[in-house]
């Protein structure tokens, strides 16, 4: 295993050029999220991050993480995992619709590859049961040596992490119904245990034998008799809870997020792994100077001086879907671009949307142009497109994964991640307006200078659009994936999000200030001209 105590090796520390500083506005994360959560053979509680591709370990007193998976790796977005009596490791990667094995000295195998949005899963007596978290869900015991699996349940409304309890009947949460049921392990008919509750997204069963379960929507944690679905409140964290794991009688809860927190007697919380950014994508800034940033399931608003405070969640009303791309229109409102391939104006006070337009394939970066029309990347199809009220307009095509857009003049320019250039539409096709460059993502444009963030270098680049001239403005820089990996393309979630994939973005302060998303160690950045006062 290799020792994590930052989800991002730091090889050297980010530098910039004169004139220039760097602050944190935000702490770095420690995971790429925090889903499913169980307690090792070894005392340690295991995480599954989606999306990151990557399991860790961590010490349930220390916090001290370790990666056990790595991004790259054999497994892909895993969501939930359990142990077998041997050690071995049971997986669900939700993105890759099957269930793998990963033993005690690291081989990986499949034991199901059929398994669309694969999800729950857990071992009882040596049996593997796994399920799949979709509106017309299956639960099914899967056999380990690789045969045909067996239908326990189906048809279930969005199934998720499951235990069998104490009376040998499998129980789980069903997000669609808002309810958690049960089934016995020969199969027949379900039947409902209880109702009328937050959204339960996780069962597991306390040494008292109650059902314990989180709320993803309300942010509660519940401890449930199974015998009269009598509920009582053991603590209120926050929107947006995943999973949770008994340490003999220590509680742990996981958010997805990537926090996780352990329950005390009481409610109190004692934080084992801080709360954090899972990536970031998007960012925006709005006509107060709030910064809205994008983190796909999650979005938050940053005002100068604080903390980031939630704008909105997959599960909260009105949210716009799984965010990427994000432009300000005015006071506390956007047009984000979600991995659902839509496009959308989001107002977070009000927790109202409307989607504007639809049926894309992986959007990314979007910019508004002087009279309103959108202009964004369809990384999927490869163009930069225009959305201008019901009528959307192809600008370039063939382009080579486009990201990051931004507006000069009113004229679009677009990154080409694939390609190492920016380019931007002309007669016949793209022209080149930079090329040479390594895996430009997040671009933006102020008083004729191009940032560019190149996340194949690290590096933040400014380019003069009247001059030509091109200087480095930040190096060594926490975007991109770690050194040496190469990570794996994480596809779609069921119909809850599209492929899924980073943006390091740009966008800038009527003061001069950049702000970067640094989707390496989960932080943004502010990188401010020297003329400002530390």
């Amino acid at each position: 295993m290799t020792l994590q105590q930052s989800r991002f090796p730091v090889i050297n520390d980010a530098a910039t050029a004169e004139g220039w500083w760097i602050e944190r506005l935000t702490a770095p994360s420690r995971l790429y999220g925090a889903n499913g959560i169980r307690t090792g053979p070894d005392g340690r509680i295991y995480v599954a991050q989606v999306s990151g591709s990557q399991i860790s370990a961590v010490h349930p007193d220390t916090g001290v993480v370790e990666i056990l998976s790595p991004m790259g790796g054999d497994i892909v977005a895993p969501d939930d995992l359990d142990f077998d009596e041997h050690g071995n490791l049971y997986v669900t990667e939700i993105t890759e619709g099957r269930v793998s094995m990963r033993t005690t000295t690291g081989k990986t195998r499949i034991v199901c590859g059929d398994l669309p949005c694969a999800n729950p899963i857990t071992i009882h007596q040596g049996r593997l049961f796994a399920g799949e978290c979709r509106p017309d869900g299956r639960i099914m015991e899967l056999d380990l040596n690789g045969g045909a699996p067996r239908v326990l349940v189906d048809n279930v409304p969005l199934p998720n992490a499951m235990e069998v309890g104490p009376d040998g009947k499998l129980y789980f949460p069903v997000m669609g119904t808002n309810e958690i049921w049960r089934v016995d392990l020969a199969g027949g008919a379900p039947e409902v245990v209880a109702r009328n509750l937050g959204v339960p997204d996780a069962v597991k069963f306390d040494s008292d034998g109650y059902i314990v379960s989180t709320q993803v929507a309300s942010g509660q944690v519940l401890r449930i008799d199974p015998a009269t679905g009598n509920q009582q409140v053991l603590a209120t964290i926050a929107p947006g809870l995943d999973n949770l794991t008994f340490i003999g009688r220590r509680l742990f809860v996981s958010s997805i997020s990537g926090q996780i927190n352990e329950i005390m007697s009481g409610g109190e919380l004692r934080s084992l792994v801080p709360d954090g950014l899972q990536w970031p994508l998007g960012l925006a800034l709005d006509d107060d100077g709030v910064l809205l940033i994008a983190d796909g399931a999650f979005a938050y608003t940053l005002r100068p001086g604080g903390e980031p405070e939630v704008a909105g969640m997959l599960f909260s009303p009105g949210f716009p879907g799984y965010a990427r791309g994000v432009t300000a229109i005015g006071s506390g409102e956007y047009v984000v671009t979600t991995a659902n391939g839509d496009i959308v104006r989001w107002h977070p006070a009000s927790q109202s949307s409307e989607t504007l337009a639809s049926g894309f394939d992986q959007l990314y970066g979007i910019a508004v142009s002087s009279r309103g029309a959108l202009l964004c990347a369809e990384q999927g199809r490869g163009r930069l497109l225009m959305q201008d009220g019901n009528r959307t307009e192809t600008l370039l095509d063939n382009l080579n994964r486009p990201s990051g857009v931004t507006l000069h003049d009113d004229i679009c320019l677009v990154a080409e991640e694939g390609a190492g250039r920016i380019v931007k539409p002309g007669v016949g096709g793209a022209i080149t307006v930079l090329d040479g460059l390594s895996r430009p993502q997040g671009i933006h444009v102020r008083d004729n200078q191009l940032y560019i963030v190149d996340v194949g270098t690290r590096s933040l680049i400014a380019f003069d659009l009247l001059r030509g001239e091109q200087v480095t403005v930040a190096s060594d820089l926490p975007v991109g994936p770690p050194p040496g990996v190469i990570p794996k393309f994480i596809g779609s979630i069921g119909t809850m999000s599209g492929p899924m994939g980073p943006f390091a973005d740009i966008t800038s302060a009527p003061d001069g200030t950049l702000y970067l998303s640094a989707d390496a160690d989960g932080s943004v950045l502010a990188i401010h001209p020297s003329n400002q006062a530390f």
